[in-house]
């Protein structure tokens, strides 16, 4: 049985007036970890699926063509550290490529994440397992179980996508701080129909991803959103090079929680994720300012997307 660690990093009062600073904000916004809960897991697994998200093929798609030659850049018997692991699926392909020598998977979700491990486990008994309940987003303090030797970071879907550059560069250095080399995917700029397309999916399960979000945001401050009141909107931004998520109030609607309330006008919106997309250079030289140096990297040319290995300068 792999070892499970929890950790509320702030706490729920932490989370409360966090959440209820972004929805009092100018401009409502809502971090796009709380899309996590274990149903919101779920359902990102289902996009996943989707024809119109080409990012987790195409990912898969690189690591399958190129694997002998990840797995030699990286080497076997690392302490590879997942993040935001999900399922863990993406790491699992890896494994009998990498051999690594132990498996740290970190995730927000923790219950969602403590099922997969355990079937992970099951099926890979000599690799040693130590699942990490927690947001990383903000602090990335490692417990002492997990290894210091040999620390690669894996960082697949394109996750880092969802901090602005500057907070992007700042998550970065956390990583060269934690003594890891960088496994990391990146999607690329391509055109606006295929960006638009991958975001708002025509099944809407990219929209039900969205909506769920308000009855996380339900249990957690006790607030009264009703779904039917708000619609999805997800689209490519091409000057601020990122997509965007928004939900959009159907009608004039007044939003009840502990502690706090607002109206919000038909029409507005509470910003609830970004996907920021870069140009190959452009992500090598940000990984250059962090302290990493791209030893290699790997892309698909037909639907742009980078997997890079960086290691600490």
């Amino acid at each position: 049985m792999a070892d499970f660690l929890e950790r509320a990093d702030s706490g729920s009062q932490g989370i409360i007036d966090e959440l209820t600073q972004g929805l009092l904000a100018r401009q409502a916004t809502i971090s796009p970890k709380y899309l996590y809960d274990p149903l919101g897991s779920r359902l990102f697994e289902a996009i996943c699926e989707l024809p119109e998200y080409y990012p987790t093929r195409t990912e898969a798609a690189i690591f399958d063509a190129h694997g002998a030659d990840i797995a030699e850049a990286v080497g076997h018997g690392a302490t590879l550290i997942d993040l935001g692991a999900g399922n863990c699926a993406k790491a699992a392909r890896l494994f009998p490529l990498l051999k690594p020598a132990q498996y740290v998977p970190i995730d927000i979700s923790a219950d969602f994440l403590r099922g997969a491990v355990d079937s992970l486990q099951r099926r890979f008994p000599d690799i040693a397992m130590t699942a990490l309940g927690m947001d990383f987003s903000s602090s990335l303090v490692l417990p002492d179980a997990v290894r210091r030797e040999r620390r690669l970071f894996f960082y697949p879907g394109s996750s880092i996508g969802n901090f602005d550059p500057e907070t992007a560069l700042s998550f970065l250095r956390r990583l060269r701080e934690a003594n890891g080399d960088l496994l990391i995917g990146v999607d690329l700029i391509k055109d606006k129909a295929v960006l638009d397309a991958a975001y708002d999916d025509a099944l809407g399960v990219t929209a039900a991803f969205n909506l769920n979000l308000l009855n996380h945001l339900n249990a957690l401050l006790g607030a009264d959103f009703q779904l039917r009141e708000w619609r999805h909107r997800g689209f490519f931004h091409a000057e601020r090079s990122r997509v965007e998520m928004h939900l959009e109030a159907r009608r004039d609607i007044v939003v009840r929680w502990r502690g706090g309330e607002r109206r919000f006008a038909e029409g507005e919106r509470i910003h609830t994720e970004n996907s920021y997309k870069y140009s190959a250079d452009g992500f090598c030289d940000l990984l250059r300012q962090a302290g990493f140096e791209p030893a290699q990297r790997w892309t698909d040319e037909r639907n742009p997307f980078l997997v890079c290995h960086a290691r600490r300068d």
